[in-house]
Protein backbone atom coordinates (compact mmCIF):
# COMPACT_ATOMS: atom_id res chain seq x y z
CA UNK A 1 0.00 0.00 0.00
CA UNK A 2 2.95 2.27 0.80
CA UNK A 3 4.92 1.74 -2.38
CA UNK A 4 1.11 2.32 -4.34
CA UNK A 5 0.47 5.92 -2.47
CA UNK A 6 4.10 6.86 -3.31
CA UNK A 7 3.50 6.01 -7.10
CA UNK A 8 0.63 7.84 -7.03
CA UNK A 9 2.25 11.17 -5.55
CA UNK A 10 5.06 10.98 -7.82
CA UNK A 11 2.30 10.82 -10.90
CA UNK A 12 0.74 14.08 -9.12
CA UNK A 13 4.17 15.70 -8.92
CA UNK A 14 5.11 14.49 -12.12
CA UNK A 15 1.91 16.32 -13.91
CA UNK A 16 0.40 18.08 -11.40
CA UNK A 17 -0.10 21.50 -10.74
CA UNK A 18 2.73 24.05 -9.54
CA UNK A 19 2.50 28.28 -9.44
CA UNK A 20 1.64 30.04 -12.19
CA UNK A 21 4.54 31.85 -14.35
CA UNK A 22 5.82 35.38 -12.92
CA UNK A 23 3.87 38.41 -14.42
CA UNK A 24 7.20 39.85 -15.56
CA UNK A 25 7.42 36.87 -17.62
CA UNK A 26 3.88 37.15 -19.16
CA UNK A 27 5.45 40.19 -20.39
CA UNK A 28 8.89 39.50 -21.42
CA UNK A 29 7.67 36.97 -23.80
CA UNK A 30 5.78 39.53 -26.13
CA UNK A 31 8.76 41.42 -26.87
CA UNK A 32 11.33 40.57 -29.21
CA UNK A 33 14.92 39.14 -27.18
CA UNK A 34 17.63 41.96 -26.60
CA UNK A 35 20.33 39.33 -28.01
CA UNK A 36 18.02 38.68 -31.30
CA UNK A 37 19.66 40.83 -34.60
CA UNK A 38 16.42 42.39 -35.88
CA UNK A 39 18.86 44.97 -36.54
CA UNK A 40 20.54 43.61 -39.28
CA UNK A 41 17.44 42.37 -40.94
CA UNK A 42 15.53 46.11 -40.98
CA UNK A 43 18.93 47.73 -42.23
CA UNK A 44 19.15 45.05 -45.32
CA UNK A 45 15.07 45.60 -45.99
CA UNK A 46 16.09 48.73 -46.42
CA UNK A 47 18.65 48.75 -48.42
CA UNK A 48 16.69 46.98 -50.63
CA UNK A 49 17.72 43.14 -49.61
CA UNK A 50 15.17 40.14 -50.05
CA UNK A 51 14.32 39.91 -46.84
CA UNK A 52 11.04 37.85 -45.52
CA UNK A 53 9.56 37.65 -42.37
CA UNK A 54 8.24 34.70 -40.32
CA UNK A 55 4.50 34.31 -40.18
CA UNK A 56 3.78 33.39 -36.43
CA UNK A 57 0.16 30.98 -37.19
CA UNK A 58 1.78 30.09 -40.35
CA UNK A 59 4.76 28.37 -38.80
CA UNK A 60 5.04 25.92 -36.05
CA UNK A 61 7.77 23.99 -33.76
CA UNK A 62 7.23 20.64 -32.63
CA UNK A 63 8.87 18.81 -30.13
CA UNK A 64 8.01 15.33 -28.55
CA UNK A 65 9.17 14.58 -25.18
CA UNK A 66 9.06 10.47 -24.77
CA UNK A 67 8.89 9.04 -21.01
CA UNK A 68 11.06 6.50 -19.79
CA UNK A 69 12.63 4.76 -16.39
CA UNK A 70 10.89 1.44 -14.77
CA UNK A 71 7.55 2.61 -14.36
CA UNK A 72 7.46 4.54 -17.66
CA UNK A 73 4.21 2.89 -18.26
CA UNK A 74 2.36 5.02 -15.55
CA UNK A 75 3.03 8.26 -17.53
CA UNK A 76 2.39 9.65 -20.94
CA UNK A 77 4.74 10.65 -24.02
CA UNK A 78 4.31 14.66 -24.83
CA UNK A 79 3.74 16.94 -27.53
CA UNK A 80 5.22 20.26 -26.80
CA UNK A 81 4.53 23.15 -29.32
CA UNK A 82 5.22 26.50 -30.55
CA UNK A 83 2.62 28.28 -33.18
CA UNK A 84 4.38 31.70 -31.95
CA UNK A 85 7.58 31.70 -33.75
CA UNK A 86 8.48 35.22 -34.90
CA UNK A 87 12.25 36.22 -36.74
CA UNK A 88 13.53 36.86 -40.55
CA UNK A 89 15.45 35.27 -43.41
CA UNK A 90 17.90 36.26 -45.68
CA UNK A 91 17.23 34.87 -48.68
CA UNK A 92 20.55 36.54 -50.47
CA UNK A 93 22.71 35.60 -47.77
CA UNK A 94 20.93 31.98 -46.97
CA UNK A 95 20.53 33.09 -43.47
CA UNK A 96 17.45 32.79 -41.24
CA UNK A 97 17.11 33.76 -37.39
CA UNK A 98 14.30 33.19 -35.54
CA UNK A 99 13.23 33.59 -31.82
CA UNK A 100 10.51 31.36 -29.58
CA UNK A 101 9.08 32.36 -26.06
CA UNK A 102 8.85 29.12 -24.15
CA UNK A 103 6.46 31.12 -21.99
CA UNK A 104 3.33 30.87 -24.58
CA UNK A 105 4.26 26.62 -25.75
CA UNK A 106 1.81 24.62 -25.68
CA UNK A 107 1.32 21.12 -24.50
CA UNK A 108 -0.63 18.08 -25.66
CA UNK A 109 -2.93 19.50 -27.83
CA UNK A 110 -4.89 16.67 -29.29
CA UNK A 111 -4.19 17.48 -33.15
CA UNK A 112 -0.89 17.58 -32.70
CA UNK A 113 -0.94 14.17 -30.45
CA UNK A 114 -2.53 12.59 -32.92
CA UNK A 115 0.25 13.65 -35.60
CA UNK A 116 2.68 12.42 -33.20
CA UNK A 117 0.74 8.54 -33.53
CA UNK A 118 0.46 8.67 -29.72
CA UNK A 119 -3.58 7.85 -28.67
CA UNK A 120 -4.15 8.98 -25.37
CA UNK A 121 -5.41 12.52 -24.14
CA UNK A 122 -4.26 13.63 -20.61
CA UNK A 123 -6.60 15.76 -18.23
CA UNK A 124 -6.62 19.75 -18.63
CA UNK A 125 -4.99 19.43 -15.10
CA UNK A 126 -2.53 17.14 -15.67
CA UNK A 127 -2.02 18.96 -19.23
CA UNK A 128 -1.48 22.35 -17.14
CA UNK A 129 0.77 20.78 -14.45
CA UNK A 130 3.11 19.22 -17.24
CA UNK A 131 3.38 22.48 -18.89
CA UNK A 132 4.43 24.24 -15.54
CA UNK A 133 6.36 21.68 -14.49
CA UNK A 134 8.38 22.12 -18.17
CA UNK A 135 8.52 25.96 -18.11
CA UNK A 136 9.95 26.15 -14.03
CA UNK A 137 11.96 23.10 -13.32
CA UNK A 138 13.56 22.28 -16.87
CA UNK A 139 13.45 25.12 -18.94
CA UNK A 140 14.23 27.70 -16.20
CA UNK A 141 11.99 30.31 -18.17
CA UNK A 142 12.02 33.24 -15.41
CA UNK A 143 15.98 33.26 -16.44
CA UNK A 144 15.56 31.84 -20.04
CA UNK A 145 12.49 33.05 -21.43
CA UNK A 146 13.63 32.35 -24.79
CA UNK A 147 14.97 29.84 -27.86
CA UNK A 148 16.83 31.19 -30.53
CA UNK A 149 17.39 29.87 -33.76
CA UNK A 150 20.06 30.69 -36.40
CA UNK A 151 20.19 28.83 -39.86
CA UNK A 152 22.26 29.07 -42.63
CA UNK A 153 23.22 27.41 -45.53
CA UNK A 154 26.19 26.69 -47.06
CA UNK A 155 25.37 27.05 -50.16
CA UNK A 156 22.56 28.04 -52.79
CA UNK A 157 21.65 24.56 -53.92
CA UNK A 158 22.51 22.60 -50.26
CA UNK A 159 19.80 20.87 -48.80
CA UNK A 160 21.33 20.69 -45.63
CA UNK A 161 21.02 23.94 -42.90
CA UNK A 162 23.71 24.91 -40.48
CA UNK A 163 21.23 25.55 -37.49
CA UNK A 164 22.68 27.07 -34.44
CA UNK A 165 19.85 26.51 -31.13
CA UNK A 166 20.06 28.56 -27.93
CA UNK A 167 18.66 27.44 -25.28
CA UNK A 168 18.99 27.67 -21.63
CA UNK A 169 21.76 29.84 -21.74
CA UNK A 170 23.78 27.13 -23.98
CA UNK A 171 24.37 27.10 -28.18
CA UNK A 172 24.62 24.24 -30.16
CA UNK A 173 24.66 23.43 -33.70
CA UNK A 174 23.34 20.65 -35.79
CA UNK A 175 23.26 19.65 -39.47
CA UNK A 176 19.66 19.55 -40.17
CA UNK A 177 18.61 18.44 -43.80
CA UNK A 178 15.86 20.40 -45.09
CA UNK A 179 13.12 20.70 -47.94
CA UNK A 180 12.44 24.42 -48.89
CA UNK A 181 8.88 24.77 -51.01
CA UNK A 182 8.37 27.84 -53.20
CA UNK A 183 4.85 29.17 -52.73
CA UNK A 184 2.84 31.77 -54.21
CA UNK A 185 3.11 34.58 -51.11
CA UNK A 186 6.16 33.60 -50.13
CA UNK A 187 8.13 30.55 -48.73
CA UNK A 188 8.10 27.32 -46.02
CA UNK A 189 10.91 25.46 -44.65
CA UNK A 190 10.19 22.06 -43.05
CA UNK A 191 13.07 20.03 -41.35
CA UNK A 192 13.42 18.25 -38.48
CA UNK A 193 16.61 17.03 -35.54
CA UNK A 194 16.77 15.66 -32.53
CA UNK A 195 18.64 16.79 -29.23
CA UNK A 196 19.34 16.14 -25.79
CA UNK A 197 18.53 18.12 -22.84
CA UNK A 198 21.66 17.69 -20.82
CA UNK A 199 23.76 18.90 -23.52
CA UNK A 200 22.15 22.61 -22.66
CA UNK A 201 22.25 21.88 -19.24
CA UNK A 202 19.09 20.84 -18.62
CA UNK A 203 18.00 18.06 -16.50
CA UNK A 204 15.13 15.84 -17.26
CA UNK A 205 12.50 15.75 -14.94
CA UNK A 206 12.03 12.84 -12.85
CA UNK A 207 10.37 11.61 -9.91
CA UNK A 208 11.21 7.91 -7.26
CA UNK A 209 14.88 8.11 -8.05
CA UNK A 210 13.88 8.44 -12.12
CA UNK A 211 11.29 5.19 -11.69
CA UNK A 212 9.40 7.67 -14.00
CA UNK A 213 10.98 10.16 -15.94
CA UNK A 214 11.43 12.00 -19.21
CA UNK A 215 13.80 11.06 -21.75
CA UNK A 216 16.83 13.18 -22.34
CA UNK A 217 16.46 13.01 -26.24
CA UNK A 218 13.93 15.03 -27.82
CA UNK A 219 12.70 15.22 -31.17
CA UNK A 220 12.17 18.25 -33.05
CA UNK A 221 10.58 19.67 -36.29
CA UNK A 222 9.87 22.42 -37.82
CA UNK A 223 7.61 23.81 -40.46
CA UNK A 224 8.79 27.48 -41.36
CA UNK A 225 6.61 29.95 -43.51
CA UNK A 226 8.07 33.15 -44.25
CA UNK A 227 6.67 36.44 -46.96
CA UNK A 228 8.09 39.83 -48.06
CA UNK A 229 6.27 42.89 -46.27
Amino acid sequence: MKIFLLILTAMAIFSGCTPKLSPQVAAITRQIPAEFPEAYYLQGEAAGQKIFRVIPGRSRVIIVVRRAGALARLGHDHVVASHDAGGYVDVDAGRADLYVALARLTVDESGLRAEAGLSTQPSPEAVEGTRRNMLEKVLDAERFPFALIRAKRSSADSPVLQVTLTLHGTSKTFEVPAQIENLVDGFRINGQMAFNQTDFGMTPFSVLGGAIQVQDRLDLRFVIFAKRD
